[in-house]
């Protein structure tokens, strides 16, 4: 027998309260991506690992939120609690290894599908774990074609919202990629609900685990404190918004600006000219022996 799946329960406010957790996460990821980029790389792995649990965390928070307002009419759904967490743990894990990957070679040519690659799969492994942490009285099928589907879109998408951050042309580029990523998230999530079918079983046994309510309404308290603390960050870091790196890009030395080292050797120059000149003119004695 097959169940009646009913995705949009609540109407619109859950697709589009996804959407917008979706994208928070993925403006402040990619912002901080955009920023790694523009100090010394003594500082990149700190706004990289924040950029990727930013990243994280808004897509496992979007699954979430959307999931809210997924039901089966013929039975209820609960959830399990380790698979749940799971979920997020390899969301952050996963945008972690293409976020550095980018981060570090560049946001073009093999590095560039490579992290946006890693990164569209991270997001499609979120999901498609998320999903078989449910816990309900039937069975889940999928249609293959309409999950690789699903699958190309979190990819392509998560390519292009990478490739706009790796810019560093400014606050607007990264508002842009955020509304990219945002349509990777929401975009692969809807799209592989409609590949889900559920063959519900004929005993009506009672089902194992938590309930949404109970479950994933204080889970979410966690990635949102986070979104919210990434949040500040950024607001507060001026660099963030005027793109300018930290450091000039003739710099020579590591850790040192190079503004100082102009300096110094602007201020050396004409001293050791003049000494040069005093020391020739003060000579008798041939230079050439």
């Amino acid at each position: 027998m097959q169940g009646t799946v009913d995705g949009f329960s609540y109407g619109l406010v859950t697709p589009l309260v996804a959407y917008l957790m979706a994208c928070l996460g993925g403006a402040l990821g990619l912002r901080c991506t955009t920023r790694s980029m523009l100090v010394s790389r003594s500082w990149r792995p700190g706004w990289l690992a924040l950029g990727s649990v930013a990243i994280g965390s808004g897509i496992w928070t979007m699954h979430f939120v959307a999931m809210m307002g997924f039901k089966v009419e013929q039975t209820p759904i609960h959830y399990d609690r380790f698979i749940t967490f799971a979920s997020l743990g390899v969301a952050i894990v996963m945008v972690g290894i293409g976020v550095f990957i980018v981060g570090y070679r560049g946001a073009s040519g093999t590095a560039l599908m490579t992290g946006g690659a890693v990164t569209g799969l991270g997001i499609a492994s979120m999901h498609y774990l998320g999903m078989a942490g449910m816990r309900l009285n039937g069975q889940l099928e999928y249609n293959t074609v309409t999950v690789a589907i699903s699958v190309v879109i979190a990819v392509v998408a998560a390519t292009a919202a990478l490739w706009a951050a790796g810019q560093v042309r400014g606050f607007l580029w990264s508002v842009g990629a955020s509304l990219i990523m945002g349509l990777a998230v929401t975009g692969m999530h809807y799209t592989g609900m409609a590949a889900l079918s559920v063959h519900l079983h004929g005993s009506s046994a009672p089902v194992a685990g938590d309930s949404p309510a109970t479950l994933l309404a204080p889970m979410m308290i966690g990635p949102l404190a986070f979104l919210l603390l990434a949040g500040v960050v950024v607001m507060f870091d001026p660099l963030m918004v005027m793109g300018k790196p930290v450091w000039s890009p003739a710099e020579n030395k590591p850790g040192v600006p190079a503004r100082e080292l102009v300096h110094h050797s602007a201020d050396r120059r004409p001293s050791l000219r003049a000494h040069r000149n005093v020391t020739h003119s003060g000579s008798r004695t041939p230079q050439n022996r």
